[in-house]
């Protein structure tokens, strides 16, 4: 990363929430700064975006090797827990693979456990998160059809952002994960709970301890990643907040409709208009029922995946400053200790080889995080302003039909009376 700041154009103005800004999409002027036409409609827009969205992701499928598929959720009953089991088929043209296609069974466990283990061996690596173990809370029951399936996308997505990643998809654990009929075995290997408690131990240790100085790199890495945590939080909760009003306004919508029918078979005169009205109000609701639909099933969960980053990125930043902690300490007692130089010398100069792969790690997986996080995003909003403007269109005809029918029996009932 160069330079002083981080980048300007994602983080000061797609996710600022601090600052109101009116936004002209649609103006008079029908071409763009560099002289190029406006596109017709938002349709020719949204099409715009996706031509170049297709051109970067045809670039990742011309280098990929693995292809990845979560899927067929089952659920599993047995005596003392319910679980559901997702079937993970891979096919691969890699050479250190003894077949080019697999498929296993694996519970969300086995998710976890493989990425505690990428975690572990490639600490200062962004590792893409998990959904969480719980359902947030007033969106979906745990175990029903919708959380299900927000579930099997997610864990598809986690599967499939370790197999475009460069180091951690050659990773043993994750060949392990995808080729392994029985998982149990590898999953009890790994280090004793001693070496867990000394690696808290010594991280504690160096958070208490505290930095000298971070690398200015680091510090703007930091500023980054806290300030794209609050704004995801912030999102995340309206958008949620958004689609549970749009609901209740649903609700209510379904309310109006028979409101209008009872009233018709009151009122002779007014009959087919409050008709119309009902009819327009029921097909309003099923538009709203399916942009809602979409908004929760495309923005709610690309968000809320990125709040999730956030905290990873945060894990990753911990990771790197406890790393360079205990460079530190080393360092300072070396040059304190001269009875046990030599011995503190080697110590050292392990530490700084650590420190730099991590510090090395971390800048190329920032970047290469950066590019396909902005690629995320950018698709969920394309995608929910493309179904913002069809659910407002398909509204808009239903009202515009009704008027056109009312101004006709209007004119219609003018004449009979002349």
């Amino acid at each position: 990363m160069s330079g002083h700041t981080v980048p300007a154009d994602f983080s000061e103005h797609m996710l600022d929430l601090d600052e109101d800004e009116d936004l002209e999409v649609f103006t008079k002027n029908t071409s763009l700064p560099d002289g190029s036409p406006m596109p017709n409609s938002p349709s020719s827009m949204v099409n715009q975006y996706r031509l170049e969205d297709d051109d970067e992701g045809q670039e990742v499928a011309n280098t990929k090797d693995i292809f990845v598929t979560v899927d067929h959720p089952e659920s599993q009953v047995t005596a003392i827990e319910t679980f559901i089991l997702y079937r993970v088929v891979t096919r691969t043209t890699r050479s250190d693979f003894d077949s080019s296609e697999y498929e296993v069974r694996r519970r969300y466990q086995d998710f976890v456990w493989l990425r505690s283990k990428l975690e572990e061996k490639h600490p200062t690596l962004i590792v893409h998160p998990l959904p969480e173990k719980f359902v947030m809370k007033g969106m979906v029951e745990r175990f029903n059809d919708d959380f299900i399936e927000t579930r099997r996308r997610a864990l598809h997505r986690f599967l499939n952002k370790i197999s475009e990643h460069p180091i951690l998809s050659y990773s043993q654990h994750f060949q392990v994960f995808l080729t392994a009929q029985d998982l149990a075995p590898h999953r009890k290997q790994g280090p004793g709970f001693l070496s867990r408690m000394g690696e808290t131990v010594r991280a504690v240790a160096n958070s208490v301890r505290g930095l000298k100085s971070r690398p200015e790199e680091f510090a703007v890495m930091q500023e980054y990643v806290d300030d794209f945590s609050n704004k995801m939080c912030c999102m995340d909760k309206v958008t949620q907040r958004i689609v549970k009003e749009q609901r209740e306004y649903v609700d209510e919508l379904k309310q109006y409709s028979p409101t209008y029918a009872r009233w018709g078979e009151l009122e002779e005169e007014l009959t087919e208009p409050l008709k119309g009205m009902a009819s327009c109000v029921v097909q309003c609701s099923k538009e709203a029922e399916e942009h809602i639909q979409h908004l929760s099933e495309v923005l709610v969960p690309a968000l809320h995946e990125y709040v999730l980053c956030a905290e990873t990125l945060k894990a990753v930043m911990r990771r790197r400053d406890n790393i360079q902690a205990e460079f530190e300490a080393k360092n300072e007692a070396l040059l304190t200790r001269k009875a046990e130089q030599e011995a503190l010398q080697e110590e050292v100069d392990v530490l700084a080889d650590r420190m730099e792969q991590a510090n090395n790690s971390l800048k190329g997986d920032w970047l290469r995080w950066q590019r396909s996080m902005k690629t995320d995003l950018r698709s969920a909003f394309i995608s929910a302003a493309e179904k913002n403007v069809e659910y407002y269109e398909k509204c808009l005809a239903v009202w515009e039909s009704f008027l056109v029918s009312q101004r006709a029996d209007s004119s219609g009932g003018q004449e009979d009376v002349a």
